[in-house]
């Protein structure tokens, strides 16, 4: 299939961003660099290679090319769930420039990056209100997700199983200054998930992210409209859920939208590129500037004005806790980003070890 000749308006419900093909810029640039390759989209991933459909209801196998197998290569440059690829034959020769990316640090002795979720318009933050809830893991996938260029809302499922009125009401309100939407929900009640209907038209993506336990599979099988993904009882001693989901996939929803399921996160690690202040730390960070000391570590000192902001009452204890440990973490992470763009690969794509010579 050539280029010239892509059924876009197919595509478009596999979350094709454009009502035809794309403006100038990269995407149309990658076109016509590859005439007879085949647009596709990522679906979903394995260790083995990937699964790519250019058409809904589609689902082929795919691999990468040779270089992304080498042991160091960057992570977050092969090709995720929700990218945009152009294939000859089943391999993929190029992936278009993402407009969105949500990402976070790997696990591990070696800084790298994991990408969520690419080309997602909207980011579905859920959370239970059982006995799970959880201000401050929100913040932290806020953090991730603001920013980044996709649409943050935060989805609070289990309505029906737990009253936190107040607690739902604060975060609003805490909220809404960023322009972030807070709903409560019930996710196996289809009525109660009409509020989401304006981030699931056709041709748009939305991401689900959360720990396990809060829903996700549930939403996402109430919005299909069937029983598709599966889903799991939480823990009565902790409320927790156990993975149901075990791999990143794009689903199609009736309304024409994609929705990106992935499974529960325990880890969520900042890739040291998160603004604080755009994660919705700004009034902490307004106040950090107006301390007497520019060294001021917000604990005793004189003249803080975080801890007079404690003592006033508008500023949690817990909330400040949350964001000095997120500080922490972003910095710590910035250094081993930094450290990792200034090591230089040699011609096989393997960074020099400590002690060890190169061979001439």
């Amino acid at each position: 299939m050539q280029g010239r000749t892509m059924d876009f308006e197919r595509l478009r419900r596999l979350g094709w961003p454009f009502d035809g093909p794309p403006p100038e810029g990269p995407w149309r640039d990658a076109l016509a660099a590859h005439p007879d390759a085949t647009l596709a989209r990522v679906i979903g991933q394995h260790r083995l290679g990937y699964v790519i459909a250019n058409e809904p209801g589609g689902a082929e196998q795919a691999e990468g090319p040779p270089q992304w197998r080498r042991p160091r290569f960057p992570s977050q440059d092969r090709a995720a769930v929700g990218d945009w690829v152009l294939l000859e034959g089943t391999r993929i020769v190029a992936v278009l420039e993402r407009r969105t990316a949500i990402k976070r640090a790997a696990a591990g002795e070696h800084y790298h990056q994991q990408v969520i979720a690419a080309n997602a318009d909207a980011v579905f933050v859920v959370s239970g209100l059982d006995d799970a809830f959880n201000q401050r893991r929100i913040e932290r996938y806020l953090l991730l997700v603001v920013g980044t260029g996709a649409q943050p809302v935060v989805v609070l499922t289990k309505v029906d199983l737990a009253n936190r009125e107040d607690e739902v009401r604060a975060l609003r309100s805490k909220l809404s200054a960023q322009d972030i939407p807070v709903f409560a929900v019930n996710a196996k009640d289809p009525r109660s998930l009409e509020v989401l209907e304006p981030w699931l038209g056709v041709g748009r993506t939305v991401a689900l992210v959360g720990p396990s336990g809060v829903g996700k599979s549930t939403l996402t099988n109430t919005l299909l409209g069937e029983d598709r993904m599966r889903t799991g009882e939480v823990r009565e001693s902790d409320s927790r859920g156990r993975h149901t989901t075990t791999h990143r996939l794009i689903v199609t929803l009736p309304t024409g939208a994609c929705l990106v399921d992935s499974p529960g996160m325990r880890e969520l690690k900042p890739t040291g590129e998160e603004d604080l202040a755009e994660g919705g730390f700004e009034d902490i960070e307004t106040w950090m500037v107006q301390c007497r000391f520019p060294d001021c570590l917000h604990q005793s000192e004189p003249g803080c004005e975080v801890r007079a902001a404690v003592e006033r009452g508008e500023l949690e204890v817990k909330r400040l806790a949350n964001y000095l440990k997120l500080r922490r973490e972003v910095a710590a992470a910035a250094d081993r980003l930094a450290g990792r763009q200034v090591e230089t690969p040699d011609r096989r794509g393997r960074k020099p070890q400590p002690g060890r010579r190169r061979k001439r």
